[in-house]
């Protein structure tokens, strides 16, 4: 198994919290189950046309922030393939909401995942997807503040790694504040429900 998601108090509670609200609406006062964590922060990164861009780019739109990697054998492009067929029913569902959230996939593969890989990975589940790489340095920041733990392991025999990684997807505001996590390990339907809820 590549992935190896960091068992957090906070996370796992807003895990449970997400869970039993699905389905459920909101009340308009309710409070976001991320509402207030110490999740996230400033940062400087290289898109997929290989153009610098910071979190402030992304002021006034909602974001999905997923940590991964392209050479990913298997739950990062599922996960992706959830969240592009979300995407995709909320641009007929709720065009203006869809307009108002950006999906962005951060790798943790700095060495391989380069602007142009980016490219055709995001590109292949949503054509809004935003792809960010960096140096490592930047990567580890950037997966420091927002509480992603990865580790790259020992090559194998043909000198290929996998990156062990946690798979959370946080659904940001507006003003780069940690509202839910998105659950993209499912079907379109709870993402889209979650999004509706929180991206108010």
């Amino acid at each position: 198994m590549n992935d190896f998601p960091r068992a957090a108090p906070l996370l796992a509670a807003a895990a449970l919290l997400a869970g039993c609200s699905r389905g459920i609406p909101a009340a308009k006062d309710a409070t976001p189950p991320l509402a207030g964590a110490t999740i996230g922060g400033p940062f400087t990164l290289t898109n997929q046309d290989d153009r610098k861009v910071s979190d402030t780019d992304f002021t006034g739109k909602y974001r999905i922030m997923y940590f991964g990697y392209t050479y990913c054998p298997d739950v990062c492009p599922t996960d992706m393939q959830h969240l592009g067929a979300a995407m995709r029913l909320l641009d007929k569902q709720d065009p203006a909401l869809s307009a108002r959230i950006v999906p962005i996939f951060v790798t943790v593969d700095p060495e391989r995942d380069t602007p142009a890989v980016l490219k055709q990975f995001v590109s292949a589940f949503y054509p809004r997807m935003v792809g960010l790489t960096g140096s490592p340095a930047a990567i580890r920041k950037v997966a420091d503040e927002y509480r992603i733990f990865y580790q790259k392991q020992p090559a194998g025999p043909g000198g290929g790694y996998l990156v062990q990684h946690s798979d959370y997807a946080y659904l940001m505001s507006p003003k780069n504040k940690p509202l839910a996590l998105v659950p993209v390990n499912g079907p379109p339907g709870p993402i889209v429900s979650t999004l509706e809820q929180w991206a108010t």
